[in-house]
């Protein structure tokens, strides 16, 4: 869907991160697949990755719980050693923005915002960029 791809690509040059995702919650398919993204020059798509389980992540816990969750530091977030496989697989994952999708009040999409390469801080600006992007994305899924 344009609008949802034109969603995602707003916050990316917004912010001027590596990637924007949005994942969805799809009956029958792979836990949450990314549906649409929007890259950085350079940077590798997360479409058909089936590697990482998301349902065993301590961040997708979080959104599953309804709760946005904010990494200015990725190396530092968790002890995981899973956390840690996904941040290398991710392209070298260092910072993120991971907002829950809820239209109906339960989560049926995930948007994140990456970072690769080095940690970030990230503003209350970019932090509400990105709940206002989910919030839009609800409106149209």
């Amino acid at each position: 869907m344009a609008e949802i791809d034109g969603v995602l690509r707003e916050l990316l040059e917004r912010t001027g991160a590596s990637r924007v995702t949005l994942r969805q919650d799809i009956p029958g398919e792979y836990a949450f697949p990314v549906t649409h993204e929007a890259l950085a020059p350079g940077v590798a798509s997360l479409k058909e990755e089936r590697t990482v389980d998301l349902r065993t992540q301590p961040v997708a816990l979080e959104i599953a719980a309804g709760r946005q969750v904010v990494q200015d530091d990725c190396a530092s977030a968790y002890d995981d050693p899973a956390f840690h496989r996904m941040r290398e697989t991710y392209g070298g994952l260092a910072a993120q923005i991971v907002t829950p999708v809820m239209p109906d009040g339960s989560v049926k999409g995930i948007v994140s915002l990456h970072q690769l390469g080095s940690a970030r801080h990230w503003t209350d600006e970019e932090i509400d960029a990105c709940r206002a992007s989910a919030a839009r994305v609800a409106e149209l899924i």
